[in-house]
């Protein structure tokens, strides 16, 4: 009997977003792009998601509701999930705010300001993260 091949499902990204129109912006970039997505709205629903789930990567906003923001989300994918740790892509409308400035400072994580250019953003995912199914 000969067996078939079967091509390992893809890891989706882990989009934390709390506005809309920008989570679904950014879902179908990055599914244009073939990478598979699974959003959430809050940092809380974020964790959830990372405590259960295996993820390519991490795209975040800095500033979401629900008390748990990027630099928190950074912080417990560092103690609970540290092979992700070098796979968090930040993107904030904030990136003057001193605490941001402070865990871009601390995390090294790259950052994109909104509004970003598409290309740059999938750029710095790709490079963050590896092409989509990798």
């Amino acid at each position: 009997m000969t067996q078939m091949a079967t091509k390992p499902a893809c890891v989706p990204v882990l989009l934390i977003e709390d506005e809309h129109g920008v989570r679904e912006l950014v879902r179908s970039v990055l599914e244009r792009n073939g990478y598979q997505v699974v959003s959430a709205e809050s940092g809380a629903d974020a964790l959830r998601l990372l405590a259960n789930g295996q993820f390519q990567g991490v795209v975040s906003d800095m500033c979401t509701p629900g008390g748990v923001d990027g630099a928190q989300v950074h912080a417990w994918i560092a103690t609970h999930r540290p092979e992700l740790v070098s796979r968090l892509v930040f993107i904030t409308g904030d990136i003057a705010r001193e605490d941001t400035a402070a865990t871009l400072r601390k995390t090294g994580a790259p950052c994109l300001e909104k509004p970003f250019r598409v290309q740059e953003f999938l750029s710095v995912v790709e490079s963050t993260m590896g092409k989509a199914g990798a």
